[in-house]
Protein backbone atom coordinates (compact mmCIF):
# COMPACT_ATOMS: atom_id res chain seq x y z
CA UNK A 1 0.00 0.00 0.00
CA UNK A 2 1.26 3.42 -0.70
CA UNK A 3 2.05 5.25 2.45
CA UNK A 4 0.63 8.76 1.21
CA UNK A 5 -2.62 7.26 0.50
CA UNK A 6 -2.94 5.30 3.66
CA UNK A 7 -1.92 8.70 5.43
CA UNK A 8 -5.00 9.83 3.58
CA UNK A 9 -6.96 7.52 4.39
CA UNK A 10 -6.02 7.50 7.76
CA UNK A 11 -6.53 11.20 8.09
CA UNK A 12 -2.80 11.87 9.17
CA UNK A 13 -0.90 15.11 8.57
CA UNK A 14 1.56 14.90 5.57
CA UNK A 15 2.98 17.42 3.88
CA UNK A 16 2.68 15.53 0.51
CA UNK A 17 -0.64 14.09 -0.45
CA UNK A 18 -1.30 10.84 -2.61
CA UNK A 19 -1.73 12.06 -6.61
CA UNK A 20 -3.94 10.43 -8.95
CA UNK A 21 -6.26 11.23 -11.36
CA UNK A 22 -9.58 10.40 -12.84
CA UNK A 23 -9.13 8.83 -16.23
CA UNK A 24 -5.88 8.47 -16.03
CA UNK A 25 -5.67 5.16 -17.87
CA UNK A 26 -7.18 6.25 -21.21
CA UNK A 27 -6.97 8.52 -24.51
CA UNK A 28 -4.78 11.28 -24.12
CA UNK A 29 -1.63 9.00 -23.08
CA UNK A 30 0.30 7.30 -25.57
CA UNK A 31 0.87 4.10 -24.00
CA UNK A 32 -3.08 3.68 -24.12
CA UNK A 33 -3.02 4.33 -27.77
CA UNK A 34 -0.40 2.02 -28.77
CA UNK A 35 -2.37 -0.46 -27.27
CA UNK A 36 -5.87 0.77 -28.53
CA UNK A 37 -4.46 0.11 -32.44
CA UNK A 38 -4.11 -3.78 -31.41
CA UNK A 39 -7.20 -4.36 -29.62
CA UNK A 40 -10.43 -2.72 -29.54
CA UNK A 41 -12.01 -0.96 -25.74
CA UNK A 42 -13.72 -4.07 -24.63
CA UNK A 43 -11.19 -6.55 -25.06
CA UNK A 44 -8.94 -4.43 -22.95
CA UNK A 45 -11.47 -3.97 -20.43
CA UNK A 46 -12.44 -7.85 -20.36
CA UNK A 47 -8.99 -9.45 -20.38
CA UNK A 48 -7.27 -9.46 -17.43
CA UNK A 49 -3.69 -8.85 -18.30
CA UNK A 50 -4.69 -6.60 -21.37
CA UNK A 51 -6.29 -4.30 -18.31
CA UNK A 52 -3.79 -4.46 -16.03
CA UNK A 53 -1.41 -3.24 -18.80
CA UNK A 54 -3.01 -0.28 -19.56
CA UNK A 55 -3.48 0.43 -15.70
CA UNK A 56 0.27 0.33 -15.44
CA UNK A 57 1.13 2.59 -17.92
CA UNK A 58 0.22 5.59 -16.56
CA UNK A 59 1.88 4.54 -12.99
CA UNK A 60 5.02 3.64 -14.95
CA UNK A 61 4.91 7.21 -16.93
CA UNK A 62 3.95 9.61 -14.52
CA UNK A 63 4.64 7.67 -10.81
CA UNK A 64 1.33 8.09 -9.42
CA UNK A 65 0.74 6.89 -5.97
CA UNK A 66 -1.99 5.12 -6.66
CA UNK A 67 -3.85 3.06 -10.02
CA UNK A 68 -7.52 1.96 -10.56
CA UNK A 69 -9.02 -0.31 -12.11
CA UNK A 70 -9.38 -0.20 -15.81
CA UNK A 71 -12.74 -0.62 -16.75
CA UNK A 72 -16.06 0.71 -17.60
CA UNK A 73 -19.21 2.44 -15.26
CA UNK A 74 -21.58 0.75 -17.69
CA UNK A 75 -20.69 -2.84 -17.12
CA UNK A 76 -22.98 -3.57 -14.73
CA UNK A 77 -25.59 -2.70 -17.41
CA UNK A 78 -24.50 -5.06 -19.74
CA UNK A 79 -24.54 -7.83 -16.71
CA UNK A 80 -28.03 -7.52 -16.32
CA UNK A 81 -29.11 -7.98 -20.34
CA UNK A 82 -29.23 -4.67 -21.55
CA UNK A 83 -26.38 -5.24 -24.13
CA UNK A 84 -23.19 -2.77 -25.02
CA UNK A 85 -21.14 -2.44 -27.77
CA UNK A 86 -18.76 0.14 -28.34
CA UNK A 87 -17.52 -0.70 -32.20
CA UNK A 88 -19.45 2.87 -33.12
CA UNK A 89 -17.83 5.21 -30.39
CA UNK A 90 -20.35 6.42 -28.03
CA UNK A 91 -21.71 3.29 -25.58
CA UNK A 92 -25.00 1.78 -27.01
CA UNK A 93 -27.18 -0.28 -25.50
CA UNK A 94 -29.72 -3.03 -26.43
CA UNK A 95 -32.45 -1.31 -25.13
CA UNK A 96 -33.83 1.62 -23.31
CA UNK A 97 -35.16 0.28 -19.69
CA UNK A 98 -38.42 1.45 -18.81
CA UNK A 99 -41.56 -0.62 -16.89
CA UNK A 100 -42.24 -2.78 -20.18
CA UNK A 101 -38.65 -3.97 -20.60
CA UNK A 102 -37.81 -4.36 -16.44
CA UNK A 103 -38.82 -7.72 -17.07
CA UNK A 104 -35.93 -8.13 -19.13
CA UNK A 105 -33.39 -8.22 -17.03
CA UNK A 106 -31.41 -11.03 -15.30
CA UNK A 107 -31.31 -11.81 -12.12
CA UNK A 108 -28.74 -10.82 -9.81
CA UNK A 109 -27.30 -14.26 -9.10
CA UNK A 110 -27.23 -14.35 -13.15
CA UNK A 111 -25.70 -11.14 -13.54
CA UNK A 112 -22.98 -11.45 -11.28
CA UNK A 113 -20.64 -13.78 -12.80
CA UNK A 114 -20.84 -11.45 -15.66
CA UNK A 115 -18.79 -8.98 -13.65
CA UNK A 116 -16.41 -11.63 -12.41
CA UNK A 117 -13.80 -10.04 -14.95
CA UNK A 118 -13.57 -7.14 -13.09
CA UNK A 119 -12.54 -8.41 -10.04
CA UNK A 120 -9.91 -10.82 -11.92
CA UNK A 121 -8.51 -7.59 -13.91
CA UNK A 122 -8.07 -6.15 -10.20
CA UNK A 123 -6.02 -8.95 -9.20
CA UNK A 124 -4.16 -9.29 -11.70
CA UNK A 125 -3.21 -5.19 -11.78
CA UNK A 126 -2.59 -5.87 -8.09
CA UNK A 127 0.00 -8.69 -9.07
CA UNK A 128 1.65 -6.20 -11.67
CA UNK A 129 1.75 -3.13 -9.25
CA UNK A 130 4.50 -2.22 -7.62
CA UNK A 131 4.13 -3.00 -3.32
CA UNK A 132 4.84 0.94 -3.12
CA UNK A 133 1.82 1.71 -4.91
CA UNK A 134 -1.78 1.78 -3.95
CA UNK A 135 -5.24 0.08 -5.85
CA UNK A 136 -8.74 1.11 -5.89
CA UNK A 137 -11.84 -0.25 -8.12
CA UNK A 138 -15.19 1.66 -8.88
CA UNK A 139 -18.29 0.85 -9.42
CA UNK A 140 -20.86 3.13 -11.34
CA UNK A 141 -23.28 4.91 -9.51
CA UNK A 142 -26.71 3.84 -9.21
CA UNK A 143 -28.47 7.10 -10.43
CA UNK A 144 -25.63 7.40 -13.36
CA UNK A 145 -26.51 3.65 -14.66
CA UNK A 146 -29.97 4.55 -14.45
CA UNK A 147 -29.82 7.68 -16.56
CA UNK A 148 -27.84 5.63 -18.84
CA UNK A 149 -30.27 2.37 -18.84
CA UNK A 150 -33.11 5.05 -19.63
CA UNK A 151 -31.74 7.37 -21.80
CA UNK A 152 -29.19 6.01 -23.86
CA UNK A 153 -26.48 9.14 -22.55
CA UNK A 154 -26.18 11.96 -19.92
CA UNK A 155 -27.13 14.10 -22.65
CA UNK A 156 -30.41 16.39 -21.69
CA UNK A 157 -30.61 16.94 -18.59
CA UNK A 158 -32.07 12.77 -18.32
CA UNK A 159 -35.66 14.37 -18.48
CA UNK A 160 -36.88 10.88 -19.37
CA UNK A 161 -35.05 9.42 -16.63
CA UNK A 162 -36.30 11.83 -14.12
CA UNK A 163 -40.15 11.04 -15.15
CA UNK A 164 -39.63 7.20 -14.88
CA UNK A 165 -37.90 7.55 -11.36
CA UNK A 166 -40.80 7.43 -9.21
CA UNK A 167 -42.05 4.35 -10.55
CA UNK A 168 -39.37 3.05 -12.12
CA UNK A 169 -36.20 3.54 -9.64
CA UNK A 170 -37.52 1.15 -6.59
CA UNK A 171 -38.02 -1.94 -8.66
CA UNK A 172 -34.81 -0.99 -10.79
CA UNK A 173 -32.73 0.05 -7.41
CA UNK A 174 -33.85 -3.34 -6.11
CA UNK A 175 -31.72 -5.78 -8.73
CA UNK A 176 -28.83 -2.82 -9.62
CA UNK A 177 -27.88 -2.35 -5.98
CA UNK A 178 -27.64 -5.75 -4.78
CA UNK A 179 -25.54 -6.21 -7.97
CA UNK A 180 -23.20 -3.33 -7.10
CA UNK A 181 -22.65 -4.43 -3.84
CA UNK A 182 -21.69 -7.38 -4.63
CA UNK A 183 -19.56 -6.21 -7.15
CA UNK A 184 -17.57 -3.76 -4.56
CA UNK A 185 -17.22 -7.21 -2.46
CA UNK A 186 -15.45 -8.57 -5.09
CA UNK A 187 -13.28 -6.11 -6.48
CA UNK A 188 -12.03 -5.73 -2.33
CA UNK A 189 -11.66 -9.35 -2.23
CA UNK A 190 -9.45 -8.80 -5.15
CA UNK A 191 -7.03 -6.60 -3.55
CA UNK A 192 -8.71 -2.95 -4.11
CA UNK A 193 -7.80 -1.23 -0.95
CA UNK A 194 -11.01 1.15 -1.15
CA UNK A 195 -13.61 0.90 -4.42
CA UNK A 196 -15.18 4.21 -5.54
CA UNK A 197 -18.60 5.25 -6.39
CA UNK A 198 -19.04 7.30 -9.26
CA UNK A 199 -21.83 8.88 -9.28
CA UNK A 200 -21.23 11.31 -12.45
CA UNK A 201 -24.77 12.25 -13.30
CA UNK A 202 -26.29 12.63 -9.75
CA UNK A 203 -24.82 16.45 -9.40
CA UNK A 204 -27.65 17.11 -12.03
CA UNK A 205 -30.70 16.06 -9.15
CA UNK A 206 -31.96 18.93 -6.76
CA UNK A 207 -30.91 18.08 -3.27
CA UNK A 208 -34.16 16.74 -2.59
CA UNK A 209 -34.29 14.64 -5.29
CA UNK A 210 -30.51 13.82 -4.67
CA UNK A 211 -31.45 12.74 -0.93
CA UNK A 212 -34.95 11.05 -1.97
CA UNK A 213 -33.41 9.19 -4.74
CA UNK A 214 -29.67 8.40 -4.33
CA UNK A 215 -29.05 9.05 -1.03
CA UNK A 216 -30.83 5.76 0.79
CA UNK A 217 -28.69 3.50 -1.69
CA UNK A 218 -25.65 5.51 -0.98
CA UNK A 219 -26.25 4.50 2.50
CA UNK A 220 -26.96 0.82 1.81
CA UNK A 221 -23.49 0.77 -0.28
CA UNK A 222 -21.69 2.40 2.26
CA UNK A 223 -23.31 0.56 5.55
CA UNK A 224 -22.54 -3.12 3.71
CA UNK A 225 -18.81 -1.97 2.88
CA UNK A 226 -17.78 0.65 6.14
CA UNK A 227 -14.57 2.91 5.18
CA UNK A 228 -14.03 0.62 2.10
CA UNK A 229 -16.15 2.67 -0.13
CA UNK A 230 -15.51 6.58 -1.50
CA UNK A 231 -17.98 8.94 -3.36
CA UNK A 232 -17.59 11.39 -5.79
CA UNK A 233 -20.78 13.18 -7.50
CA UNK A 234 -20.57 15.84 -10.44
CA UNK A 235 -21.79 19.28 -9.78
CA UNK A 236 -22.73 18.73 -6.28
CA UNK A 237 -23.86 21.72 -3.82
CA UNK A 238 -23.14 22.58 -0.66
CA UNK A 239 -26.72 21.52 -0.45
CA UNK A 240 -25.78 18.10 -1.74
CA UNK A 241 -22.87 17.95 0.50
CA UNK A 242 -24.76 19.19 3.57
CA UNK A 243 -27.05 16.29 3.30
CA UNK A 244 -24.59 13.73 3.12
CA UNK A 245 -22.69 15.06 6.19
CA UNK A 246 -26.30 14.61 8.13
CA UNK A 247 -26.44 11.38 6.96
CA UNK A 248 -23.34 10.35 8.64
CA UNK A 249 -22.48 7.42 6.48
CA UNK A 250 -19.36 5.27 7.21
CA UNK A 251 -17.79 6.61 3.89
CA UNK A 252 -13.88 6.12 3.47
CA UNK A 253 -13.69 9.79 1.86
CA UNK A 254 -15.58 11.95 -0.95
CA UNK A 255 -14.58 13.00 -4.73
CA UNK A 256 -15.00 16.88 -5.21
CA UNK A 257 -15.30 18.87 -8.73
CA UNK A 258 -13.76 22.10 -9.68
CA UNK A 259 -16.84 23.93 -8.49
CA UNK A 260 -15.90 24.21 -4.70
CA UNK A 261 -12.09 25.39 -3.81
CA UNK A 262 -10.20 22.97 -2.25
CA UNK A 263 -10.04 24.34 1.09
CA UNK A 264 -13.80 24.66 1.32
CA UNK A 265 -13.87 20.93 0.01
CA UNK A 266 -11.27 20.14 2.62
CA UNK A 267 -13.72 21.69 5.18
CA UNK A 268 -16.19 19.31 4.38
CA UNK A 269 -13.72 16.48 5.33
CA UNK A 270 -15.34 12.87 6.76
CA UNK A 271 -12.38 10.13 5.41
CA UNK A 272 -10.26 11.27 2.65
CA UNK A 273 -11.24 13.97 0.12
CA UNK A 274 -10.39 13.92 -3.42
CA UNK A 275 -9.70 16.63 -5.82
CA UNK A 276 -9.90 18.86 -7.54
CA UNK A 277 -7.63 20.57 -10.37
CA UNK A 278 -10.31 21.46 -13.14
CA UNK A 279 -9.75 18.92 -15.68
CA UNK A 280 -9.88 21.43 -18.75
CA UNK A 281 -6.65 22.81 -17.28
CA UNK A 282 -4.30 19.69 -18.23
CA UNK A 283 -5.36 20.91 -22.17
CA UNK A 284 -3.39 23.89 -21.84
CA UNK A 285 -0.49 25.23 -23.45
CA UNK A 286 2.66 24.91 -21.22
CA UNK A 287 3.16 28.69 -19.76
CA UNK A 288 -1.00 29.00 -19.43
CA UNK A 289 -0.92 25.55 -17.73
CA UNK A 290 1.52 26.59 -15.13
CA UNK A 291 -0.18 30.14 -14.22
CA UNK A 292 -3.30 27.95 -13.88
CA UNK A 293 -2.15 24.91 -11.46
CA UNK A 294 -0.35 27.67 -9.38
CA UNK A 295 -3.48 29.90 -8.85
CA UNK A 296 -5.04 26.37 -7.54
CA UNK A 297 -2.32 25.77 -5.40
CA UNK A 298 -1.64 28.77 -4.17
CA UNK A 299 -4.68 28.81 -1.44
CA UNK A 300 -3.60 25.08 -0.47
CA UNK A 301 0.24 25.24 -0.20
CA UNK A 302 -0.83 28.42 2.60
CA UNK A 303 -2.70 25.48 4.56
CA UNK A 304 -0.72 23.96 7.39
CA UNK A 305 -0.39 19.79 6.50
CA UNK A 306 -2.82 19.32 9.53
CA UNK A 307 -5.57 21.15 7.60
CA UNK A 308 -4.68 18.94 4.34
CA UNK A 309 -5.43 15.96 6.52
CA UNK A 310 -7.12 13.27 3.88
CA UNK A 311 -6.16 15.47 0.73
CA UNK A 312 -5.95 13.29 -2.03
CA UNK A 313 -4.63 14.98 -5.22
CA UNK A 314 -5.98 14.85 -8.74
CA UNK A 315 -8.53 16.80 -10.85
CA UNK A 316 -12.01 17.87 -9.94
CA UNK A 317 -13.12 14.78 -13.16
CA UNK A 318 -11.31 12.92 -15.42
CA UNK A 319 -8.20 13.44 -18.00
CA UNK A 320 -10.11 14.63 -21.63
CA UNK A 321 -8.73 13.10 -24.61
CA UNK A 322 -7.14 16.41 -25.12
CA UNK A 323 -5.05 16.81 -22.33
CA UNK A 324 -1.25 16.97 -22.51
CA UNK A 325 1.11 14.20 -21.04
CA UNK A 326 3.85 17.18 -20.01
CA UNK A 327 1.15 18.74 -18.28
CA UNK A 328 0.61 15.43 -16.39
CA UNK A 329 4.36 14.93 -15.39
CA UNK A 330 4.66 19.02 -14.46
CA UNK A 331 1.47 18.57 -12.42
CA UNK A 332 2.65 15.84 -10.18
CA UNK A 333 6.31 17.26 -10.01
CA UNK A 334 4.81 20.35 -8.75
CA UNK A 335 2.75 19.38 -6.61
CA UNK A 336 5.89 17.80 -4.73
CA UNK A 337 8.19 20.13 -4.48
CA UNK A 338 6.12 22.83 -3.86
CA UNK A 339 4.56 21.17 -0.55
CA UNK A 340 7.68 18.94 0.50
Amino acid sequence: MNSRFEAALRRESQAIPPIWMMRQAGRYHSHYQRLRKQHGFMELCKKPGLAAEVALGPIEDFDFDVSILFSDLLFPLEALGMGLDYDLGPPRLGFSLEMASLGRLRRMEDALPHLHFQAEAVRETRRLLPSTKSLIGFVGGPWTLMGYAVDGSHSGGLARTRDLAPSLLPPFFEQLVPLLDRNIALQLDAGAEVVLILDTAAGELSPAQWKDWVLPSLASLARSHPKRVGYYMRGGTPSHWAALHDAALPLAGIGFDSALSMPEALSHARGFVQGNFHQEHMTLDESSFRRELDRWLEPIAALKPEDRRGWVCGLGHGLTPQAREQNVRTFVKTIRERLA
